[in-house]
């Protein structure tokens, strides 16, 4: 299994850098560096677009695209498996999954797997974020998006405020973020994902006395261990005690995912130490320091743990995503 090392470096497209006869390709070629499906090509002549991109550590891909009206839809058979987001900042546009079709308002968020086929139709001028999340980034999460559809998440109020709020100062801030600036956010926005499919589905999570069943509290307690993971210590009873339940029902609620506190640990902990060994951002760090970065206390012990997990060993993985 490998990661190919993300492009950190930021590129930019502006339609008017190109005479009139070469915009329609140039344009297909950017829409097809961002993996992006087009909805028929708009008209060249009053067409206007530009585009400023970011890739983070992770791999997560910042897009912020404006342009005059024009459809992104379909499926794009060489994206690979990620989940998408769209937040609209100016304009007015209609997301379209093929049952019906939902207004967006500046604010609002657009979502869903790259799999799945949908239509944002962007009617006006617009000014959009537009954020490519690799599946890997949750991976090994046991609250995941395995079961995500096409959605909108609404800005205006509550949840979907705070998320609006922080990306569009995301968007604000793009050009002039540092990988290691973007680190955080890469983080935040995935753990707000993650919190956003939680809360989507609480209600099937309810007893009829309102009280919150397991999947409620298992989620609560996956976001205290992600925010501990680099404590090489860190124990059941700690992650317990952090979340006011015992030792005793938190082993339950691992074992009635198939697993324990401590494979789900060791995971959570292996996947970042992937991140990182793929990332360029982090080339000048030794093995052995990242791994101790994300708690593991011996090179010997996280180089077998990592070969067990995904075949190769810390350092053959590295060597294959420096040369992707």
């Amino acid at each position: 299994m490998s990661l190919p090392a993300p492009e950190t470096s930021p590129w930019r497209f502006s339609s008017q850098d190109h005479p009139p006869a070469l915009r329609r390709q140039a344009w297909l070629d950017t829409m097809a560096r961002l993996k992006l499906p087009m909805g028929g090509v708009p008209d060249m002549g009053d067409f206007r677009a530009s585009v400023s991109c970011r890739t983070s550590p992770m791999g997560v891909e910042f897009a912020a695209i404006a342009g005059t009206p024009l459809d992104i839809a379909g499926r794009n058979s060489d994206q690979p498996s990620a989940i998408w987001l769209a937040l609209l900042l100016d304009g007015t546009a209609h997301l379209e999954d093929g049952t019906g079709s939902q207004p967006l308002s500046p604010g609002d968020i657009a979502f869903g797997p790259t799999g799945m086929a949908a239509r944002l139709r962007l009617g006006t001028p617009f000014h959009l974020l537009f954020i490519n999340i690799p599946r890997v980034a949750l991976t090994h999460r046991i609250v995941s998006a395995r079961a995500l559809g096409i959605g909108k998440v609404a800005g205006g109020q509550g949840f979907g405020a705070i998320y609006s709020a922080m990306l569009r100062a995301t968007a604000d801030a793009l050009d002039t973020l540092t990988p290691n600036q973007m680190r955080p956010i890469e983080l935040a926005l995935t753990e707000f994902l993650v919190a956003y499919l939680a809360d989507r589905d609480s209600p099937a999570l309810m007893k009829g006395t309102g009280r919150p069943r397991g999947g409620v509290h298992l989620h609560r307690v996956c976001q205290t261990i992600e925010s501990l993971l680099a404590e090489p210590d860190l124990t059941l009873k700690r992650i317990a005690d952090e979340a006011g339940v015992s030792s005793r029902y938190l082993q339950k609620l691992f074992a009635a995912q198939g697993t324990s506190f401590s494979a789900y640990l060791r995971l959570r902990r292996l996947e970042r130490c992937r991140l990182e060994l793929a990332s360029p951002v982090y080339g000048a760090l030794s093995i052995s320091q990242i791994s101790f970065n994300w708690g593991f206390n011996g090179s010997s012990h996280f180089s077998r743990a990592f070969r067990a997990q995904y075949g190769v060993s810390p350092r053959e993985f590295r060597q294959h995503a420096d040369a992707a």
